[in-house]
């Protein structure tokens, strides 16, 4: 695997270990083949830069995401709290005006059949006709 394959002579040289790619003086990118025939340099650096490219770009995403959700994680239990009391508070009243409703319809009939007592004097005593 040490060996660089040319294709424009088709020479097998030793890789030039101090350089990371050949030189074009000893071979073109193009031309040049690294270990086996079938692995061209242009492609290798290509396929190499795109996957680099992809870890990079999916550790950013995975750090902005994390980041996000810590935030919103902090955010999000003060709005749920407050959600929650808002509702509370709702039904609260919403009991509180169904009561009063009730109470209304329980007078209305207590009137109906005269057994609402007199709010001037609500000791007074019934008297049976």
């Amino acid at each position: 695997l040490q060996c660089l394959w040319c294709y424009t002579n088709n020479t097998c040289i030793d890789y030039p270990v101090r350089s990371i790619l050949p030189p074009s003086s000893l071979c073109s990118l193009s031309n040049a083949r690294w270990g086996v025939c079938w692995i061209n340099f242009e492609a290798l650096i290509i396929a190499m830069a795109v996957v680099a490219g992809l870890i990079l770009v999916s550790v950013t995403v995975c750090c902005c995401y994390c980041c996000y959700c810590r935030r919103r994680s902090r955010s999000r239990p003060d709005e749920e709290e407050e959600q929650l009391a808002r509702k509370r508070e709702e039904r609260r009243l919403q009991s509180l005006q169904r009561k009063h409703e009730r109470k209304l319809k329980h007078d209305e009939i207590r009137k109906k059949y005269g057994l609402l007592q007199d709010s001037d004097n609500p000791y007074s005593r019934f008297e049976n006709e």
